[in-house]
């Protein structure tokens, strides 16, 4: 399914990041090594390597992931592509950085495992950035799965990552315009945590 979304010339999620990333930036420094979950064609990767961190991300669609090359190359960045699922990326690999941006085709029996693989994929003192939608998102329809209990909770995230120094987790409602994929207005929510040392 992901493949055919991705098929065509157009970027389904446009070209540039996610606006949580802007928030972020604060938060992130050249030269860090960071991982982009699920990132389909490479918007928020290619501006992560943009700012100078060393970057690696992963997709299982391959148009998305050609398409992600061609836009890495066209910003004149590098990136660590690969073509993988969840299940495939190697999660023993250490970031500074894991980033996960509207990554909710993950359901509530697959969340544990998740949030598990980020928290081993991050060095001690590494810093999640997780971005999606609040159940209300499903009633919005402006992106995101229809199923309400794919989506995140602050009390579900701080759960999953307790013992983290929350540095931002807000429930908030935007307008977003990335693509013809997120339209609209949307019910968001923004968790950016350190892991303890």
């Amino acid at each position: 399914m992901w493949n055919d979304r991705y098929a065509g010339d157009d970027y389904l999620f446009g070209t540039e990041p996610a606006d949580f990333l802007h928030r972020a930036r604060p938060c992130i420094a050249p030269g860090q090594t960071a991982l982009v979950i699920a990132d389909g064609e490479g918007r928020n990767s290619v501006w992560l390597a943009g700012q100078g961190l060393k970057v690696a991300a992963f997709d299982s669609a391959p148009n998305a992931v050609a398409k992600a090359r061609r836009l890495a190359e066209a910003r004149g960045v590098a990136v660590e592509f690969q073509l993988c699922d969840l299940d495939d990326w190697d999660w023993s690999r250490r970031f500074d950085v894991v980033a996960g941006i509207f990554i909710q085709f993950v359901g509530p029996a697959g969340q544990p495992q998740l949030f598990e693989r980020i928290d081993r994929a991050l060095t001690p003192g590494g810093l999640l950035l997780l971005h999606g939608y609040a159940p209300r998102q499903v009633e919005y329809g402006t992106g995101g799965p229809p199923y309400r209990e794919n989506m995140y909770t602050l009390d579900l995230l701080r759960r999953g990552f307790a013992g983290y120094e929350i540095l931002r987790a807000e429930d908030f409602d935007a307008d977003v315009d990335e693509g013809r994929g997120h339209s609209g207005r949307s019910a968001l929510i923004d968790f950016i945590a350190r892991k303890p040392l």
